[in-house]
């Protein structure tokens, strides 16, 4: 398994490259519909200088969109957009957390929607994970002092080019 950085455009790529190629994945999440734009906030010791914001985009189980995204079109597109910082992300990637309880604990916060929505959709949430967990995912905190300073020289420059 191919390993990819956490919060990196080659790491939704292929999260969404794998998705879009296994017929299960979609199966299990065919009720899906929905416009979730997730906030990663700022943790400079995480490398993460300011707010990324990944969108993640679904009609009846078609992923249409998974990718970085600016703050602004994350607002402006989201059905719901909710935030939450590094770690808690992190736990809930490493199934060290569940979505829907760290949700309603307010570790993650809604932003934009109603709860009643995003309560709806929960119930995806592992599916949701399996999905954005099916490369290996490397979190800032886990790698070398050398490593660690090649991914925040990368996430600038992608950061920069994309504006996100």
């Amino acid at each position: 398994m191919t390993t990819f950085y956490y919060c990196t455009p080659e790491w939704l790529e292929e999260s969404a490259r794998i998705y879009r190629s296994n017929p299960q994945a979609k199966e299990k999440l065919k009720k899906l519909s929905g416009k979730m734009v997730y906030r990663v906030k700022a943790e400079p010791a995480w490398g993460i200088e300011k707010d990324m914001f990944f969108c993640l985009f679904f009609e009846q189980g078609e992923l249409i969109r998974l990718e970085l995204v600016s703050k602004e079109e994350g607002e402006r597109e989201a059905e719901f957009l909710m935030g939450g910082t590094p770690q808690t992300w992190k736990k809930i990637l490493r199934k060290e957390s569940k979505f829907i309880t760290d949700f309603m604990l307010g570790k993650i916060k809604l932003e934009k929607g109603s709860k009643i929505g995003v309560l709806a959709v929960a119930p995806h949430a592992n599916n949701v994970v399996d999905l954005l967990t099916s490369v290996e995912l490397v979190f800032p905190d886990e790698l070398s002092i050398d490593e660690f300073e090649q991914y925040k020289a990368n996430m600038t420059s992608f950061r920069k080019e994309l504006g996100v």
